[in-house]
Parts: structure tokens; sequence; C-alpha cells
């Protein structure tokens, strides 16, 4: 089976790019989503970072109750201090992900890993896709998001690796800020080599 890892810095268009490998019938892992499911009410992160942060300490990170009398955790707050718990969980889930697929004989999957580079995980996929757009249209897509403004916008990038040198790593690179049309026709052209690659 074939992994791919895709990546891109924050506003590049990573989302679209990963429905539009679903739309292709290439099953998509996603970390943030991952994460989500990890720091929900009963989730294995939530427990975890609840053992290694008690709420009487660490008040701030943590959400109101639900009716099941569990707190969910606040992702904004909670940052960098629980990567470490983190990252163990979501690499086991995705190791789940691919097993999962390799036995129900798919030939593609997606991993989507926003901090591919950063994190090393160029290591664990066959193959690296970045998706990629122009500054202007990064910053605008960025800030058109609730409760972004530009010093959050530069905060991010600061703890991105540069989109030049993430392009520079990878086996692919897409292109999205040319509309819809112009992604899917290099999403699928990046599949067309991979599979010819692989013959």
């Amino acid at each position: 089976m074939i992994v791919i890892g895709l990546t891109g810095s924050i506003g590049m268009g990573k989302s679209t790019a990963a429905a539009m490998f679903e739309s292709l019938r290439v099953p998509v892992h996603e970390a943030d989503d991952e994460v989500h499911k990890l720091l929900g009410p009963g989730g294995k992160g939530a427990a975890a970072v609840g053992a290694a942060f008690p709420y009487f300490q660490f008040p701030q990170i943590y959400g109101r109750k639900t009716k099941s009398g569990r707190r969910t955790i606040k992702r904004k707050e909670l940052g960098q201090v629980v990567e470490k718990i983190l990252h163990p969980l979501v690499r086991a889930a995705q190791s789940d992900f691919i097993r999962r697929h390799k036995a129900m004989g798919t030939k593609i999957v997606v991993l989507d890993i926003p901090l591919l580079f950063e994190t090393g995980g160029e290591n664990r996929v066959d193959y690296t896709l970045v998706v990629s757009a122009p500054r202007n249209v990064q910053r605008q897509r960025v800030l058109d998001r609730p409760g972004m403004d530009e010093k959050k916008f530069r905060a991010i990038l600061k703890q991105q690796m540069p989109d030049g040198e993430k392009r520079a790593r990878a086996d692919y690179v897409v292109y999205t800020g040319l509309g819809r049309a112009q992604t899917m026709k290099e999403i699928k052209a990046a599949l067309a080599d991979i599979k010819k690659r692989e013959e």
C-alpha cells in the first residue's frame, strides 16, 4: 500500500485537497480531526491530559462540563503543553488507519499531517505532497477565519516551516490558488505519477 503525506502551511488549502482525495476514493486520515476526537469527552487524549494537568492546577485549559459530567479541553489554551502526550496517540491512530485499509486491500491512503516535515513525519510515508498558494491568497484565507487576526496569523507562521522550504522538500507540490479545477487536475496528475512509479 502507498502512503502519501499531505501537508501545507495554514491557509494553503490542505482541507480542500484532502476532500478532493476523498472524492477520488482515496481514504484520508486527518491529524487535526484525530486531535479533536482525542480531546473530546471520553477521548483517550482527554483522559491523559486530565491526568497530567489536573483541573485544580490548570483550570484555564478546561471548558464547561458536558451533560455526562466530563469537561472538554480548550485546544487553543492547551497549545503545545500536551504535544508530547498527543503525538504518540495520533501516530497510533494513523497506524491503525493504515493497517485497516491495508487489510481491506486499499491501494493508496493519505495522511493529512499539518506539521509533516516539522515532526519528521516524512519518514513514515512513501511520498510527500505539499499544497501551496500565493502569500496574498494564504493571508486572506486565514484572516477570513473566525477569531483570526494579523498577529495570530504571524504567530502561527513562525511555528511552521516556511512554504518555500516545504515545497523544496516535497515529492509533489499542488498549487491551490488557481481555482478548484486546477487543484483537482494537479492532484490527479500526482496520483497518476505515483501509480506509474509503483508499477
